[in-house]
């Protein structure tokens, strides 16, 4: 899913997502999912929830409590995410739809889909097959991997972008693609991307802490 907020200076939200739940909404999705992510990869997820609080929410996204609350109504309606209190004092933990979130992406991408010619069909691997049916093959199969969502989207995203004429995908062009090794090299790519993200972020951190105990605050 998407990277956690604390390990990168960035988000990464689907524009489509947005138009349809909301810019703030999308945002709100976006940090939930980095969370849930981080707690997964260290197998601290209770029944697929995770713990967080409205301040830590409000440091990463800057949506006031009142915001998050407005988000997570849509995001609830929509059953993209799922909220429970446990715990004494009661603590809101967060699940994170991923089935529901992924099914709202792919209808999104296929009904934003127009092709030039809608009759017009390319043969691949001996089948006639229409761009957007090629479409969902490739992100079943993509998503049917042991990557996270945030990963397979990007990778998606990338891959599919469609020629001028719109009749084959990015990964349609190249004259060899094997899914399976094409991600192993995309996921090795984006762990040494967050590792150089993260000690730079880690650095500043380090120096602004450094200077707030020098001036005292």
């Amino acid at each position: 899913m998407k990277n956690i907020l604390s390990n990168t200076a960035f988000f990464v939200v689907n524009k489509e997502v947005a138009k349809q739940v909301g810019l703030k909404e999308a945002v709100l999705l976006a940090d939930l999912i980095s969370k849930e992510t981080y707690f997964k990869n260290n197998n601290e997820l209770q029944d697929g929830y995770f713990y967080n609080t409205s301040d830590n929410i409000f440091k990463d996204t800057t949506l006031t409590p009142y915001q998050q609350r407005k988000c997570l109504k849509t995001l609830k309606k929509h059953n993209l995410v799922e909220t429970k209190k446990q715990g004494i004092p009661a603590k809101l933990y967060y699940k994170v739809n991923e089935e529901q979130v992924m099914k709202l992406i792919n209808n999104l991408m296929r009904n934003n889909f127009t092709p030039i010619n809608k009759n017009k069909e390319i043969k691949i691997n001996n089948t006639i097959k229409g761009i957007s049916e090629r479409l969902q093959e490739f992100t079943e199969k993509v998503f049917a991997s042991k990557y996270s969502t945030e990963l397979c989207n990007d990778f998606c995203a990338y891959w599919t972008e469609t020629n001028p004429k719109g009749t084959k995908m990015k990964f349609e062009m190249q004259k060899t693609f094997d899914i399976g090794r094409r991600l192993a090299r995309w996921a090795k790519n984006d762990v040494n991307w967050n590792k150089t993200k993260t000690s730079k972020i880690d650095a500043q951190l380090n120096n602004y802490e450094q200077a707030k105990k020098h001036l005292g605050l």
